[in-house]
């Protein structure tokens, strides 16, 4: 369970990035975070994930506090970034067992977890390669096998599915859909509207750094009385005028 709680951002010079939010994602659900760009979400992601420091209110993580508890909440959450730009002079093997070293997997399970996860996103024959070779897709697959290495409990992906081919972006679906059925929390950001439609049990929409909206698609179309598509909805709401 992720838990946001009166969480504002301010940057010096610009107008409030968050402003008051309250959210909380719930075990066995994959949830889809919405809301136009410069909206807040990755701002908040960056939060969630202890990248960016909080300026007001706390996000804890399966009850640990992302900055009181940084190592306990850091050990249980996976985090895919909007750009998979990192860790370029490290060959592909090299990046991922240093993500085994860092979450203690033993070299057993490890080396089977690699083989099976590299070979189901077609990059088992990079992998001694140095990812700065790589293109973008196939490093946005690297960075998402290393978070699927120590198999946390909690997922925060930051439009995960951006660069992949479609074989490999219906596994990630595949996986993340399991991955909540298995009483996990997958929370991620989207621009693919369709896809959040289909795959999401619900959905927090953002826009000005404050919620508009968190709940199911059904609950969406009640609260305003709309039987059209989550796109139509999105708009509307997100619409300044």
């Amino acid at each position: 369970m992720i838990e946001i709680k009166d969480v504002s951002k301010d940057f010096a010079g610009k107008k409030r990035a968050i402003d008051s939010l309250n959210l909380t994602i719930p075990d066995g659900k994959i949830v889809g975070f919405l809301g136009p760009n410069g909206a807040g979400k990755s701002t908040t992601i960056k939060m969630m994930t202890g990248i960016l420091p909080i300026d007001d209110g706390s996000i804890t993580l399966n009850g640990h506090d992302i900055e009181k508890q940084p190592l306990q909440a850091k050990k249980i959450f996976g985090y895919v970034p909007d750009q998979p730009d990192m860790f370029l002079r490290l060959r592909g093997i090299e990046y991922l067992n240093f993500i085994g070293d860092i979450f203690d997997i033993p070299v057993d399970i490890r080396k089977e977890q690699i083989e099976t996860l590299t070979e189901t996103f077609n990059i088992h024959d990079a992998l001694g390669d140095y990812i700065q070779t790589y293109s973008h897709g196939m490093r946005q697959k690297i960075i998402v096998t290393g978070v699927l290495l120590h198999d946390p409990d909690i997922w925060i992906l930051d439009e995960p599915l951006t660069g992949l081919d479609p074989k490999s972006a219906y596994m990630l679906k595949e996986m993340m859909r399991e991955h909540a059925n298995k009483g996990n929390t997958v929370f991620f950001s989207s621009h693919g509207l369709e896809v959040v439609e289909q795959l999401c049990d619900e959905v927090a929409i953002i826009h000005n750094g404050k919620l508009l909206f968190y709940g199911t698609l059904d609950e969406m179309r009640k609260t305003y009385q709309s039987d059209q598509s989550l796109e139509h909805v999105f708009l509307e709401l997100t619409n300044d005028e």
